[in-house]
């Protein structure tokens, strides 16, 4: 089945639901399914809520809003509490665990509000193969996975939001600034402030594409998407991004030759997927 024929059978799902909420990040994968939550059901009835945390960071927030406001989508943001349980804070391995259930948990009461109203969230087929643990939290919480139940990768789903002109078509992932904290990291609101003032100046220099300041310490080590690791190793880019990243406060930088990697810390930890 193409992605076109998936994407009409997404829309035929939606339009059997009274109402829905979604996990709203404005990335690619939930711009696309708020967009078509819209066309099957009409802004009346469907609510984008954004969960804000230190996590979330401020280029973020703005995107989302952005995203939203252009596709005239309804959103609700709503504060979250995950760095209030320490379990969360400790950050092992399954710490998105105990994000999405502080997420899901909001959401569930605003839907409870909303009665009835189904909470879905913008997990696509690829995030099947991946290290998930929040996909847990969802399950325990009856949220719904629309891109994924239909089959839709992420380039499928990169493909027929560029066909519908979706602002977020072309934009790198970007998760959660507790993802750029090895495991075992305790995740601090001076951690992930750090991390964001790093990407943002690195964003500042002209880096495009994917990007990465993994917080090791002192050290950040930076990984930038492979088609741009040439331009910024020659001697002066790099001194560039060593001093971006020392006035975010680190002492040290050093750019992964590898490029950029979703997961690495995955990697890093001996985590894989089952």
């Amino acid at each position: 089945m193409n992605a076109a024929a998936k994407e009409a059978q997404l829309l035929d799902w939606f339009r059997s639901q009274p109402s829905v909420l979604i996990g709203f990040s404005g990335g690619v994968d939930s711009a696309y399914l708020a967009s078509l939550a819209l066309e099957a059901l009409g802004p009346a009835r469907v609510l984008a809520v954004t969960g804000v945390s230190p996590s979330f960071s401020g280029e973020q927030r703005a995107m989302a809003r952005e995203v939203a406001a252009q596709m005239g989508l309804p959103v609700l943001e709503v504060p979250t509490r995950e760095m209030d349980d320490a379990r969360y804070a400790a950050n092992p391995s399954d710490r998105c665990y105990f994000c999405k259930n502080e997420l899901w948990t909001v959401l569930g009461r605003i839907a409870r509000e909303r009665a009835p109203a189904s909470i879905v969230d913008g997990t696509n087929a690829d995030d099947l193969a991946d290290v998930r643990p929040g996909a847990r939290a969802a399950r325990e919480h009856g949220v719904r996975s629309p891109l994924a139940d239909a089959g839709l990768t992420k380039a499928e789903i990169r493909e027929r939001s560029a066909a519908r002109g979706l602002p977020a078509s072309a934009r790198p992932s970007s998760p959660c600034l507790a993802s750029r904290l090895p495991y075992g990291t305790a995740v601090t609101v001076e951690r992930l402030a750090q991390v964001e003032r790093a990407e943002r100046a690195l964003r500042a220099l002209g880096i495009a594409g994917d990007l990465r300041v993994r917080h090791h310490g002192d050290l950040a080590r930076v990984e930038l998407a492979r088609a741009e690791l040439d331009r910024w190793l020659a001697p002066a880019a790099l001194r560039a991004i060593r001093d971006a990243v020392r006035g975010a406060g680190f002492a040290r930088a050093a750019v992964d030759l590898r490029g950029f990697r979703s997961g690495s810390l995955n990697v890093l930890a001996g985590v894989t997927a089952a």
